[in-house]
């Protein structure tokens, strides 16, 4: 998908953000009178006892199967009960029994159906597992033994209901986590110091929360049609006024009193048809906020039980440790295929003194991109990492933890993403996103943090920070949104800025400018700044030294000014000829010093 496509997308969001979800589904027609008819129908059912002209188990043999009259407005039932009495309570018990199954599969389903999209593995797995056979298992016969075991509980019924609904609500809430899992922001999330709670919280739930809705409409529906089902079966308390039972006696007189199977059947039948209507429409007015991705997940350096084992206690140093801002030892990726693995970087060892600006450079597949998302734990669900050893900021981190390493990331380690409107969350104000990470990574209480906020939004040349923090994603150009995006990334006061192609997405322009920014900001705050290019021109801008890759092999690294003067690989002269003729990146070269003394 196209930077194009993406902004398209974004606007689409924008646009429905503007007016709410619940404003638009009162102004369409499918919406505003379907839901006036239900919550009508559930104040029925919440004042039945101001309502009910009478007892509905009051028995009255002289109006026995009697016609609508004044003083049974819709005539008696077979033993001289008012019929709409018992309507007006039966609305409460099917209500009631539509909440419990309600309840029951939402708290069952959805938290189960999120966390085995965001985390899989082995909970991914059991958790489909128990979804697809609840699905398999005859659910009425289940509910025939429980009813028989509970003696007709109403209550216990419904909730063995719910647990057949579980399903439902799961196989959404997971395709939903899915989609939204691998989006850039997640990993811009992740990177920024956010715990998996929080991110679930404020991101994930935020697109599972639509569909879910439309969900409960329909479940709702089924609810209140299997409930009447057991009671139009004589399962459940006689005596408990409720829609399936009158059905049920008014099946046994539909000949000669028809008037009695008429109005609950009526009754189950709007209440089940606007509720449908209310799902469908919300089905329609909601759509995908965000181009579908494919799913990341965090993977530590280590894989294996065995590795675990071999290795030395969390924290130790096998080696003494360099003065380096990263320093990473034989690394290996490979990635799952059809066929087995297919290793994509082979041996990798890189050095990133503090201070110092590294390049890695190299095609489309060369292995730079892999290498990094490596040290940031954004490996792809299909790869897995080894290294001999992988320093940050002098402290080892080859046998840290998953959450050990999270912790570096917003504090050590910043990270600067390509595609800045993608890796920002449409649903949240840029401000939100700037804050939350300082409040949760650092600590900082509300106030301090917006302060810290506003102050890199200035330092990366926004004049107007108060504007663009209330601001959406989509309210902002490509050029403001990378900057806040670097902002974002050294609002921690990292030791170590990672910029994954940080000008890809960018018009010429704004290309300079950012880069620009980079160099003020390295130099200001005295980071070691590690810029992933394919663009020898970036380079030659703002590089002190490079990193040549081909083929998940380095080829060839050196000082930028030794490099771009005699490269000794003929890759790396292709790839200076092709981003840039010898007579301007001399002229990188020259004004990067003339701007930036040594």
């Amino acid at each position: 998908m196209t930077t194009t496509d993406i902004r398209v997308a974004f606007d689409r969001a924008a646009q429905k953000r503007r007016s709410s979800l619940f404003r638009r589904f009162l102004r369409h027609p499918g919406g505003s009178i379907p839901l006036a008819i239900f919550v009508l129908i559930v104040l029925v059912g919440v004042f039945a006892p101001l309502l009910a002209p009478m007892d509905p188990n009051l028995v009255d043999l002289a109006a026995a199967k009697a016609p609508p009259s004044p003083e049974h407005l819709l005539g008696g039932d077979s033993t001289g009960r008012d019929i709409l009495s018992r309507l007006i309570y039966g609305t409460r018990t099917t209500l009631w029994g539509a909440l419990i199954t309600i309840v029951t599969a939402l708290v069952i389903g959805v938290p189960s159906g999120i966390a085995a999209g965001y985390f899989g593995g082995v909970f991914d797995r059991v958790a489909t597992w128990i979804s697809d056979a609840l699905q398999s298992i005859p659910g009425m016969i289940i509910l025939l033994v429980v009813a028989a075991g509970s003696r007709n509980n109403f209550e216990l019924l419904m909730v063995t209901v719910g647990v057949f609904m579980v399903p439902g609500y799961f196989r959404i809430a997971r395709s939903q986590t899915l989609a939204v899992r691998g989006e850039a922001y997640i990993d811009a999330a992740r990177v920024s110091g956010l715990s998996d709670a929080r991110i679930i919280f404020r991101h994930v739930i935020t697109a599972v929360y639509p569909p879910v809705i439309i969900q409960t409409a329909l479940t709702a529906g089924i609810a209140m049609g299997m409930q009447a089902g057991l009671q139009f079966l004589g399962i459940g308390d006689s005596n408990v006024p409720s829609w399936g039972a009158m059905m049920l006696e008014g099946f046994r007189l539909m000949l000669t009193y028809p008037l009695m199977l008429l109005w609950p059947s009526a009754a189950l039948g709007l209440t089940i048809a606007v509720l449908a209507i209310m799902g469908s429409t919300l089905a329609e007015l909601v759509q995908v906020r965000t181009p579908r991705a494919a799913r990341r997940r965090r993977r530590g350096v280590l894989e294996t039980a065995d590795e675990v084992a071999a290795a030395p206690a969390t924290g130790s140093v096998r080696h003494e440790a360099p003065a380096s801002a990263l320093r990473v030892e034989n690394l290996h990726v490979v990635h799952a295929t059809p066929t087995g693995e297919t290793e994509v970087v082979h041996g990798v060892t890189l050095d990133v003194a503090s201070g110092e600006v590294v390049g890695i450079v190299g095609e489309s597949g060369s292995g730079k991109s892999q290498t990094v998302f490596s040290v940031l734990d954004l490996l792809p669900a299909t790869g897995r990492a080894t290294a001999d050893a992988i320093w940050v900021g002098g402290a080892e981190v080859t046998y840290a933890t998953p959450k050990e390493r999270q912790a570096l990331l917003g504090r050590t380690i910043g990270y600067v993403p390509q595609e800045p409107m993608s890796n920002l969350d449409p649903s949240y104000t840029i401000g939100h996103q700037l804050i939350e990470p300082l409040r949760r990574t650092h600590g900082l209480a509300k106030a301090t943090a917006r302060q810290r906020a506003r102050e890199v939004l200035l330092r990366v040349g926004l004049s107007d920070p108060d504007r663009v923090m209330r601001s959406y994603p989509h309210q902002v150009s490509g050029g403001m949104a990378q900057r806040v995006l670097i902002a974002g990334a050294i609002a921690g006061r990292p030791s170590l800025l990672v910029a994954d192609e940080p000008t890809t997405a960018l018009d010429v322009t704004v290309q300079a400018e950012v880069l620009e920014l980079l160099r003020e900001l390295q130099a200001e705050y005295g980071m070691a700044l590690l810029i992933v290019t394919h663009n020898f021109g970036v380079v030659a801008d703002i590089c002190d030294r490079v990193i040549v890759m081909r083929g998940g092999d380095i080829v060839e690294s050196g000082p930028v000014d030794e490099l771009f003067a005699a490269p000794t690989q003929e890759y790396t002269r292709e790839l200076i000829a092709a981003s840039l003729d010898e007579a301007e990146g001399r002229a990188a070269l020259d004004g990067r010093r003339t701007e930036i003394p040594a």
